[in-house]
């Protein structure tokens, strides 16, 4: 038995020897230049994935969202091309009802977003509001969001790498993956009209227009929904002034 053991041991170590498969050296070093999160949220099988896609030229080599400058610059220099960057984006929560939006039935069942989504497209009398049963928070492979008392999660812009996990996670497609230094946005996806959000929900956009008349046009209502129209705003924008006057605070700075 030893003998057979022996020989099969032998046999083993000569066919991986013959017929194994020569990785590309770049393969490997983009692989150790990569975070090795295996998120999976470049669309790739894994960072072993994504670094053979880089190195033969099948994705960008900042296709990785966890990976930062550094990393961006240590492929580049290994491709021997010319360096590049992206803006940082976060994923926000572009809802703030929670526990300040009405319901319109008690749900039982499984407590989860996609479970409630289902019946009459979720409890909350707004049809765009959060259902707070944190699924967003479950997708996340970072910790970068949690669940509040006021129940709507919130997300640490430190720690979120913008993967989009929560983004396919939200039933109610309320989360959004956003340049970073853009730090003022409206904390509403509403399109109901004002008298209606007055009724379902404290904190809802209720096109008031009141942030348009201060911001001079940066601030545009459309749809019965506040939105910001950055190629307009610069450093005379008042946007703590816009953020004290409106008068449900659904204007939020992060």
């Amino acid at each position: 038995m030893s003998i057979m053991g022996l020989l099969f041991g032998l046999a083993l170590a000569f066919a991986s020897r013959i017929f194994r498969v020569e990785l590309d050296p770049k393969i490997e070093k983009i692989l150790s230049a990569l975070p090795g999160a295996n998120c999976g949220a470049c669309g790739k099988a894994g960072c072993a994935g994504l670094a053979e896609a880089i190195a033969k030229g099948d994705t960008s080599l900042t296709s990785c969202p966890a990976a930062d400058k550094e990393a961006y610059n240590k492929i580049a220099d290994i491709l021997g091309v010319e360096k590049q960057s992206i803006a940082k984006k976060i994923a926000r929560i572009r809802c703030g009802g929670g526990k300040s939006a009405k319901d319109k039935y008690i749900y039982q069942g499984v407590k989860t977003c996609s479970a409630v989504s289902l019946i009459a497209g979720g409890k909350k009398s707004c049809n765009f509001g959060c259902l707070g049963f944190g699924d967003c928070v479950i997708a996340c492979p970072f910790d970068a969001i949690h669940m509040q008392k006021d129940g709507i999660p919130i997300v640490d812009p430190e720690t979120c790498i913008a993967c989009g996990k929560c983004v396919k996670a939200c039933p109610k497609n309320i989360i959004s993956l956003e340049d970073a230094d853009l730090k003022y946005y409206v904390r509403c996806l509403s399109r109901d009209k004002a008298g209606f959000v007055k009724n379902a929900c404290k904190v809802g956009c209720i096109a008031c227009k009141i942030c348009e008349k201060l911001s001079q046009g940066v601030f545009i209502i459309e749809d019965n929904l506040s939105r910001i129209d950055y190629n307009k705003a610069d450093d005379k924008t008042p946007w703590e002034l816009c953020i004290e006057k409106c008068p449900t605070k659904c204007i939020v700075a992060q």
